[in-house]
């Protein structure tokens, strides 16, 4: 069998690094055996990359397959109905000869939504060939991402419908994989057993060397300027990062240290988040290293090095869908302090996974920022936000936290506030904010006592982790899913309905997060 892994791209990130994690597990476990992978995207790899995938699969062969139209719509050039074209045709070419004997097609990230045109044309492609098409679901278009219905619009898609119909394809041939239990429940109720929890992998290897960590220690020197500990950040600069939350529990509870990021800006339109906290900071003298790994990574750390050679990690994320870095500091046995996220918890707590430095929110005193011009931001941020949908999806939007408290001033989490009144919170002394705000959390004493000594907790990695994240129960889970017949039980696929299940919750009122009302995240 050969197994093709489509893809807009394969740059840095969350998705090529399930893939570069997987897929060996997948050829050396999956039935029939797969004698060949074909990488299918729209632009090419980098080199290190393609060599690292390629000793990874050996000696399976690997061929790449590089078609442009394949690519986020965003960046196409072409009119709706040529890319349609370019990408029909690029399929045909792709898939030709194949068929559901011989081949399967893994699609990740279709609810992304970044280029429907090109997920439309092979859902048909593989539908016309029955070629078992396998839907990974990283994360949703209409996941707090509202500006993407006006590119759908432009691309063709003018209903809510029509989207539903190629993000949750209904074709005998497709089938559904959601990376964590919340997904998953709504995705089961509607298509039965055509749809998977598959959560992704998370092996305990071996840990860098001490001779590497002190290298990578010195190198972190050279990068800063000195040796202070370093608090990191294993993330990219996207604004449902809230950077800024990290950054406040860095100055209260080690003001010493430096916050570090580890990925740079991705996309357009999260530049101006990232510009606006690197001014503010450097003003500021405030420290602040964001994507430390931006660029050319070839010669510096790998993010599980610098993480060794850490004092700390932070997650402070609003938004997740799985969650990956939670489960790589406790492999890198290395103290984590993090939000709970409600999606995420649940899910790791069932493989044994706890995590000591967790918090629901980090509440601060409206005494630290201008309440009165916060409110008249977030009204006219929401109702632009809201602007930007479909009218059916504005009646199914909650009320934000601040915005339902309206005059009346009370402590609010850090993370309901947009980034300008973060900021205003951060230019006040630590010691000040920090009197004001640490009677409202009391779990910050004992952690700032902790964090002084190098006392902070590492999560334990038990014995059910192993065995529930280990790469061959990906592929076991993987491969029932692939066997699974259609027809068998399978209530019938209600793309629509299953649209409007994800949409009411993500836009119910605890999802709603003033920072991720304008722009890309």
């Amino acid at each position: 069998m050969e197994l093709v892994i489509a893809h807009h791209h394969y740059r840095p990130g969350g998705v090529r690094k399930v893939i570069e994690l997987a897929a060996p597990h997948l050829v050396r476990v999956i039935k029939p055996a797969i004698r060949k992978v074909i990488l299918a995207g729209g632009e090419e790899a980098d080199a290190s990359w393609r060599l690292l995938i390629c000793r990874a699969l050996a000696p399976v062969p690997v061929e790449f397959f590089i078609e442009p139209a394949f690519g986020y719509f965003s960046e196409q050039k072409g009119r709706p109905a040529t890319l349609r074209r370019q990408c029909r045709h690029a399929l045909d070419r792709l898939l030709a000869g194949r068929a559901a004997c011989d081949c399967v097609v893994w699609v990740h990230n279709p609810g992304l939504a970044r280029n429907l045109l090109f997920v439309r044309e092979l859902v048909r492609t593989c539908e016309a060939l029955r070629i078992p098409l396998l839907a990974h679901h990283h994360d949703w278009w209409f996941d707090s991402r509202w500006q993407r219905w006006q590119e759908l619009r432009r691309s063709g898609f003018r209903t809510l419908d029509a989207v539903a119909r190629t993000v949750f394809c209904s074709t005998p041939n497709a089938r559904h994989i959601a990376i964590n239990r919340a997904d998953a429940a709504i995705l089961r109720k509607h298509c039965g057993p055509r749809a998977a929890w598959i959560p992704n992998i998370a092996e305990r290897g071996h840990l860098p060397t001490p001779v590497r960590v002190r290298g990578v220690r010195r190198w972190l020197r050279g990068q800063l300027g000195d040796g202070a500990p370093v608090w990191l950040m294993p993330c990219r600069l996207l604004r449902r990062k809230n950077i800024a939350e990290a950054l406040l529990l860095t100055r209260w509870l080690r003001p010493e240290a430096w916050l570090v990021t580890t990925g740079g800006v991705s996309s357009a339109g999260e530049k101006p988040y990232a510009d606006k906290l690197s001014t503010v900071a450097r003003h500021h003298g405030w420290r602040l290293r964001l994507g430390i790994l931006q660029g050319d990574e070839s010669h510096k750390p790998t993010v599980a090095e610098l993480l060794s050679a850490s004092e700390t990690a932070l997650l402070t994320s609003i938004q997740e869908g799985f969650g990956l870095p939670y489960v790589e500091t406790a492999v890198a046995r290395r103290p984590l302090i993090a939000r709970h996220l409600p999606n995420i918890a649940p899910d790791l707590a069932q493989f044994g996974l706890r995590f000591p430095q967790s918090y629901d929110e980090l509440l601060v005193s409206p005494a630290l920022f201008d309440w009165q011009a916060e409110v008249v931001r977030q009204e006219y941020l929401f109702r632009r936000w809201l602007g930007q949908m479909p009218r059916a999806c504005r009646r199914l939007a909650g009320k934000p936290t601040l915005l339902a408290a309206g005059r009346i001033r009370q402590p609010v989490p850090f993370s309901r506030l947009t980034l300008f009144a973060q900021l205003e919170v951060l230019v006040h002394p630590p010691e000040q904010s920090w009197a004001l705000c640490a009677p409202l959390n009391p779990f910050l004493h004992t952690w700032r006592t902790r964090a002084a000594r190098g006392a902070l907790r590492v999560t334990s990695w038990p014995g059910c982790a192993t065995q529930g994240l280990s790469g061959n129960a990906y592929a076991r889970r993987f491969g029932r899913l692939l066997e699974t017949a259609s027809g068998s039980g399978a209530a019938p696929l209600a793309s629509c309905a299953i649209q409007q299940q994800f949409m009411a919750e993500k836009l119910s009122a605890p999802h709603l997060y003033p920072l991720l009302w304008s722009g890309e995240i």
